[in-house]
């Protein structure tokens, strides 16, 4: 075999999302594009703000020595002390440019920071559902995934979360809002969350990382909002993007950013400052860190996703659907009518209707649907929503 078997295993066991994605590349060849109701990737498709647009003009058109060269392998330090002028805000924690790595997107934070504490064995709890892509960022650093359950709400459950801690606990990671499902963590949970995390780590004579993965924090609907977890407990690490709010997911650029409480703040700083260059990465695009920095208070217009969210879940709901409405994201995730969401996201193909089955994020009986797309696509594809549910319930 000319690839690692580890490799080839990976591939096999890899991201339904892309699958899905990559089906509907096939099906909409076959029956074209405005026929086929593709739901299936979270490629943000509105059109980044005119802000953006007018800063990435300017800064394309300069010139000069190392325009585009080498910079800190942290960053630039005026980009990364905006963003810690902002942490500051968000937090109420004394936040400096030295709290901050660029990166190559969440993802690439969120790899850097695992390289840079994980030894080998060392586990990472993950809450059920999740994206499907942690399960490869763990593993990419030896570390141990083990899955904690949410409740019925979808929310974390502090309970089981409690019983799945143990000595070789090093990291827990929280996506709020959270994909797949939308939702946003109150006040309550994450100070609920902060306790029990500042409880274990007493017990157990090491602190617990809470790595919170957060690149849909500014895609929050009106009644809700946005809550640092930083505000919660001392030993958070935040991995976030400007992919979605500024829907520049191709540009890869986003940020770490370490909590000054943490003890050993500086000595993570410099290991994940390390684990950048070591991990192939460099620095992160140079463009990228002179326009976000002029960009930190400018979005897209997360009304268009609201609007897109009601006229999903209503229809959805009018159907028969069971599904908690989210308060964020671009994301609805339903329980399928039957216990097999894999058949039934199968059976929304055959409606030229591309989901991704709740088994891709560790929660079976559910399947995510995408709204990254014109709301003529979703009054389209109510039908055969309806058409699927029914075939199911007779």
């Amino acid at each position: 075999m000319p690839i690692s078997k580890k490799i080839a295993d990976s591939i096999t066991r890899s991201s339904w999302i892309r699958r899905m994605f990559e089906t509907g590349i096939v099906l909409k060849k076959e029956h074209g594009s405005a026929n086929v109701y593709d739901f299936s990737l979270g490629n943000p498709d509105l059109p980044s703000p005119q802000e953006f647009d007018r800063v990435l003009a300017k800064e394309s058109q300069k010139c000069g020595d190392f325009v585009h060269g080498y910079m800190p392998n942290a960053g630039y330090p005026d980009t990364r002390r905006s963003i810690a002028n902002l942490l500051s805000q968000e937090s109420g924690l004394p936040f400096t440019e030295n709290h901050v790595i660029m990166a190559c997107g969440a993802a690439g934070a969120i790899n850097v920071f695992l390289k840079s504490v994980l030894d080998p064995g060392d586990e990472v709890v993950v809450i059920a559902p999740f994206f499907a892509e942690y399960n490869f960022y763990i593993d990419n650093h030896q570390g141990a995934r083990i899955i904690s359950e949410s409740t019925d709400e979808l929310l974390p459950n502090l309970d089981d979360l409690d019983q799945k801690i143990s000595a070789r606990t090093k990291v827990v990671i929280i996506n709020t809002p959270n994909n797949p499902t939308g939702r946003v963590y109150s006040e309550k949970m994450l100070k609920g969350l902060g306790d029990l995390l500042q409880r274990k780590g007493r017990e157990l004579g090491h602190p617990i990382y809470l790595l919170a993965d957060e690149p849909y924090k500014k895609i929050i609907f009106n009644d809700f909002t946005y809550h640092s977890p930083l505000r919660y407990y001392r030993n958070t690490i935040l991995a976030t993007s400007f992919s979605k709010d500024l829907s520049i997911a191709g540009e890869r650029i986003g940020y770490l950013a370490v909590s000054p409480l943490i003890d050993d703040a500086d000595t993570i700083v410099n290991a994940a400052t390390f684990c950048t260059r070591i991990l192939g990465y460099i620095n992160a695009p140079a463009l990228m860190q002179r326009v976000v920095k002029s960009v930190l208070d400018t979005e897209v217009d997360v009304a268009v996703y609201e609007k897109r969210r009601n006229l999903m879940c209503n229809g959805l709901t009018e159907i028969g659907y069971d599904l908690v409405k989210p308060e964020g994201t671009f994301y609805v995730f339903p329980r399928s009518p039957i216990p097999d969401d894999v058949a039934f996201v199968k059976a929304l193909q055959e409606r030229l209707i591309l989901t991704t089955p709740g088994s891709g994020f560790q929660r079976p009986g559910h399947f995510r649907i995408a709204l990254c797309v014109p709301e003529e696509t979703i009054v389209r594809s109510l039908d055969g929503f309806r058409q699927s549910f029914q075939q199911f319930r007779h």
